[in-house]
């Protein structure tokens, strides 16, 4: 992908329901360029489909964060396995740096949201955790979360 196609997927991610008049005059591009990348993007994979995201797809789950964990010694595997069991968490990854693994969550209420961490803090093997709070969602990516490639595994 070449900067032009960079600037393409850009506006497409503001706005992929734009005609390619829209995105030949947004790109400074005669329609038959940006018809030729966009089909070439689409062919090369590079463009795995557009899709819709509603506000209610967010506003499915109030309460939403991360939470930043830290591992005393080698249960990674192990506290993984755990974390897996809780239906709030929806997405572990494993980093570097000062915290193991990042949780994405979302609960009902701060309240049920308070239980779970409490259960997180209690698996042996958590030495220190912290927890953020999702305030205002200005851009989301999750219609690329809810896509699935030709083998069925999330994207």
């Amino acid at each position: 992908m070449d900067e032009t196609d960079q600037k393409l997927v850009a506006v497409l991610r503001q706005n992929a329901r734009a005609s390619i008049s829209e995105l030949a005059s947004r790109l400074e591009l005669s329609r038959a360029t940006v018809r030729t990348r966009l089909d070439r993007l689409i062919a090369d994979e590079e463009i795995l489909g557009f899709t819709v995201v509603l506000k209610e797809d967010l506003a499915d789950i109030p309460v939403r964060g991360i939470t930043l964990i830290e591992i005393e010694g080698k249960g990674d595997e192990r506290i993984i396995s755990r974390l897996r069991g809780f239906p709030e968490i929806q997405t572990i990854h494993s980093t570097n740096g000062r915290w193991d693994l990042i949780v994405e969550f979302g609960a009902e209420t701060l309240s049920d949201l308070d239980q779970v961490l409490r259960q997180i803090r209690r698996i042996d093997g958590i030495n220190a955790s912290e927890t953020n709070l999702y305030l205002t969602t200005h851009r989301s990516n999750r219609a690329a979360e809810l896509m699935k490639n030709k083998n069925g595994v999330s994207l």
